[in-house]
């Protein structure tokens, strides 16, 4: 971080912004990058800063989206400083809760006249709203994600089942071969195995890197799928 929050900021309290605020900064040695933690804990938040300050647009999308459904970003942002070894040739800030105004500036860029091809072709062509949810996020991936670039995710999981999950993490192994590198925050313990990954976790101490082992996601999942019986009769008992 190259400039203090102002005391009086909210995100002065957050124990990963503390972290930052000491450590200086954050490095990204490797293509695939986790932020992993329960909620409240800043990754979101972070990720989204980075976005901001690598110049996307706060709700989502590529480099040239400026629309705004309403303006919610915190500053921390303007506390960053971005370094990089090499530019990236794409990019694109892809957030879960917000997907659909991504969605939606697309059609509605496309209903101006313009004598370029229309956006959705480069989405795979079928308008995103047409789709559910989770195809409308691979088909982001699959199609509009074209190598050597840098591609921030915000939850990815939410809207995939287990099966695309694991599709995804086939179409991020290609991506990455094509020089690309990806920032991702989830919940999913599928998404985070992906191999050679760096896993922040975000806890109320801070920030720490751990194994893929010993995230709370992995050991929490592993001893409920080993006896859920024994969870479901400690939390559903009367």
């Amino acid at each position: 971080m190259q400039r203090a929050l102002p005391k009086a900021s909210y995100l002065a309290g957050i124990p990963a912004v503390q972290y930052l605020q000491k450590a200086g900064e954050l490095a990204f040695p490797v293509p695939v990058t986790f932020f992993v933690g329960e909620n409240g804990t800043g990754k979101s938040t972070l990720l989204e800063a980075i976005a901001v300050a690598c110049g996307f647009n706060p709700e989502g999308g590529s480099k040239n989206f400026t629309f705004s459904t309403r303006k919610s970003h915190s500053e921390l942002h303007d506390c960053l400083t971005p370094c990089r070894v090499h530019r990236e040739r794409d990019g694109f800030f892809l957030r879960a809760e917000s997907f659909y105004n991504v969605a939606t500036n697309i059609e509605q860029l496309d209903e101006e006249p313009a004598f370029s091809p229309p956006l959705i072709g480069g989405y795979g062509g079928v308008p995103l709203h047409e789709q559910s949810h989770g195809e409308s996020f691979l088909a982001l991936v699959q199609n509009r994600f074209g190598g050597q670039g840098l591609y921030l995710l915000d939850e990815p999981e939410a809207a995939l089942s287990p099966a695309r999950q694991l599709t995804l993490l086939a179409e991020i192994h290609q991506l990455v071969q094509k020089g690309s590198q990806f920032i991702i925050a989830t919940h999913s313990p599928m998404l985070m195995a992906f191999p050679g990954a760096c896993i922040w976790q975000f806890t109320e101490e801070g920030l720490g890197q751990v194994p893929y082992e010993e995230t709370e996601h992995y050991q929490l999942m592993r001893r409920f799928l080993e006896n859920p019986g024994r969870y479901l009769q400690y939390l559903l008992e009367e």
